[in-house]
């Protein structure tokens, strides 16, 4: 028998809030935080809107001065996602009560597992001035290099930062990975911690997903595979014609039945099974019939030893590109159809705060754990009219009911990754 592992505590913090509850309200009321870009001017930009986190005072992610030379804007909110995580389920607040000796023990028995951006660009931005001024001469730029650019650049961009620093700023020192695989890095954070719960490496694990994708190189070099929308997201519509960034984060205080029982911990919810597959076909091509996502959602029933029909709601990955739309699609009618099982209600959050990249799929597992617990599927704002291709999925611009306690939370990314996790709500 597997060991069940639970949920005891959430953090969130995307352009539509900063805590679960308060983006969920904003999703309930078909608020959109898209919004011109800020960062930087763009005029003339075939795209300049994006789910900015607005306002953004890096003294209210992390309080402490002397790390924000350190990290990246990414690693403000990966941290930030975390520390509400880690004290929503009390992590610390129950350690304190122990002795030193069960302390430390308690301490090498806690893990953290983070799905982090690997790919954005603005770790190189650093060395543009001085590009410019050496004119292209490697000699001058070598010259002037170490009197030019940040000494600490090295550190501020290494992609397991926010792993460190958990781990440091918490005293976790249990087992842990660092995860770049582009926008499941997320969900596979809480497949890996999950895992390392079932197997004895862990009695309680972080899994944590964080990016800020919205830059200059990001949106410019998007927009020219021609994956960005227009102005909005709409998924699963007839009217789908992209996706559109966001940045934020998401984590998932998860800790096996045993301990949150030992502590008194109230339980949110469980993580009951996940799955992964590719498409193997290229970067950015997928199969049409969504065959890769089709089987990492076979994987994940079984891993939870589940039916189709047991789904309560699906949290799609409803990106808005229209080609992953249509074969997101096929799968979910490929796995249904194959059990004689109805699609139960389906939603998508991206259109809401746009696409986190790497905390994509955590932060919709942390809305769709939320959604069960209040008896809702939310409605999709954007959507008009479904996209013939997309025939067979219930998505709705009003709220529906979820027709049990269990949600299906896909992902998808380049290469033809894909990956699907199933929640229940205690």
């Amino acid at each position: 028998m597997k060991p069940r592992v639970v949920i005891t505590g959430t953090g969130a913090v995307c352009a539509a809030g900063r805590q679960p509850q308060e983006i969920l309200e904003a999703v309930l009321a078909g608020r959109s935080a898209i919004a011109p870009i800020r960062q930087w001017d763009t005029t003339g930009w075939p795209t300049r809107v994006a789910g900015e986190i607005a306002d953004m005072n890096p003294r209210e992610m992390v309080e402490d001065r002397k790390l924000h030379k350190l990290i990246r804007r990414t690693d403000l909110f990966g941290l930030y996602a975390a520390a509400r995580a880690i004290e929503a389920a009390g992590f610390l607040t129950y350690r304190d009560t122990l002795a030193p000796d069960a302390a430390a023990q308690y301490s090498d028995r806690t893990g953290v597992y983070v799905g982090s951006g690997g790919g954005n660009y603005d770790s190189q931005y650093d060395y543009f001035p001085l590009m410019t001024e050496a004119k292209d001469t490697l000699p001058a730029f070598g010259r002037e290099l170490a009197n030019t650019v940040n000494p600490m650049w090295l550190l501020r961009t290494l992609p397991n930062n926010v792993l460190g620093h958990i781990g440091i700023r918490h005293g976790f020192k249990g087992a842990n990975a660092c995860i770049t695989n582009h926008s499941i890095g997320g969900t596979l954070a809480v497949i890996e911690a999950m895992e390392a719960l079932r197997n004895g490496e862990a009695e309680r694990a972080l899994a944590v997903g964080h990016d800020a994708p919205i830059e200059p190189q990001m949106v410019l070099y998007y927009g020219d595979v021609g994956l960005l929308a227009s102005n909005t997201i709409r998924p699963f519509d007839r009217l789908h014609d992209g996706s559109l960034f966001g940045e934020g984060a998401a984590a998932l205080a998860l800790e096996t039945e045993a301990s949150a029982q030992a502590r008194g911990a109230a339980v949110l919810g469980e993580v009951l099974g996940g799955g992964s597959a590719s498409d193997a076909q290229g970067l950015l091509a997928i199969r049409d019939d969504g065959d890769a996502l089709a089987r990492a959602i076979a994987l994940a029933l079984d891993d939870a030893g589940l039916r189709a029909g047991d789904v309560g709601m699906i949290a799609a990955h409803g990106n808005g590109t229209p080609q992953s739309d249509a074969s997101e699609a096929a799968a979910i009618r490929r796995i249904f159809d194959a059990a004689g099982a109805s699609v139960p209600p389906t939603t998508a959050f991206k259109w809401s705060f746009g696409h986190l990249i790497a905390a994509a799929g955590i932060l919709e597992a942390v809305l769709a754990l939320l959604c069960l617990r209040e008896r809702v599927v939310p409605g999709v704002a954007t959507f008009e009219s479904i996209d013939p291709a997309c025939n067979g999925i219930p998505v709705s611009a009003r709220a529906q009911q979820p027709h049990g306690r269990i949600a299906l939370v896909l992902c998808r990314g380049f290469a033809g990754t894909n990956a699907a996790l199933l929640l229940r709500a205690a």
